[in-house]
């Protein structure tokens, strides 16, 4: 049997944004989330050159790995040709379906999470300097939250960037569940909050409380959730961009 995502998402401005910096997209094979960065409107570029550069990527399978850097080739070039986009640039995190595994590919701290047991399991491993902070030891995971650092990036996709990415592999079967958002969700609800909200819904209605939730609590920024069950190919979702690569 063919595996396949079925998929719901949402992608909110959020209380304090003007524009939409966030992208995203799924199709049956590979869903991602790009959360951009950069001001006079480059986080939507930035992200829109990354999703659309993994769209490009849905006919080559092996090309997975390699497209963090045609998305920094892309921000490259943009910015030579509209240089007050100089400093733009994006996480990326993807999962894509190969077989009977998924195959994880993630730069920033844009988050996939597998969903199981009534509890959220964190596959990907934020690119922040908290994160390197706490696997030093040297704060914890709760004084990270508030800390004014909080939201440095170690890794991005800006054109010039150096980033060596690596592919995580899990095996999938029927009715297996992951989430995948922005930093605008995690930032704003915890692991717990989110875990509760999966508990009790299902569906869209589950990315539509999300959103609710994270607006109920001030929404700082952009917020972007895919929620993702593994099913047999007849029930996959079609293609969708969402967010600015829909602009």
């Amino acid at each position: 049997m063919s595996l396949a995502f079925k998929v719901f998402a949402l992608s909110d401005l959020g209380l304090h944004r003007e524009g939409n910096e966030d992208s995203g997209f799924f199709s049956p094979k590979l869903i991602a989330v790009a959360d951009g960065m950069g001001g006079h409107a480059g986080g939507e570029v930035a992200s829109s050159i990354a999703i659309n550069s993994l769209v490009a990527t849905l006919s080559k399978a092996d090309e997975l790995l390699k497209v963090t850097t045609e998305i920094n080739r892309e921000i490259s070039e943009r910015v030579i040709a509209e240089p007050d986009l100089a400093g733009m640039g994006t996480t990326l995190t993807a999962l894509a379906i190969n077989g009977d595994v998924v195959e994880l590919l993630h730069v920033g701290d844009s988050r996939c999470y597998a969903f199981a047991g009534g509890k959220l399991n964190q596959l990907s491993n934020d690119h922040t300097v908290m994160q390197e902070l706490i696997d030093q030891g040297r704060i914890t995971p709760e004084e990270a939250i508030n800390h004014p650092q909080r939201s440095l990036l170690t890794q991005a996709l800006m054109g010039d960037s150096q980033v060596n990415p690596v592919l995580q592999l899990y095996p999938i079967t029927i009715g297996d569940q992951f989430l995948l958002c922005s930093d605008g969700l995690t930032a704003v609800l915890s692991d717990l909050e989110i875990s509760k909200i999966c508990k009790k819904t299902s569906g869209q209605e589950l990315v539509e409380t999300l959103v609710a939730e994270t607006r109920e609590k001030g929404a700082p920024d952009n917020v972007t959730v895919i929620w993702a069950e593994i099913v047999s190919e007849d029930q996959a979702s079609s293609l969708r961009l969402i967010g600015a690569a829909n602009g």
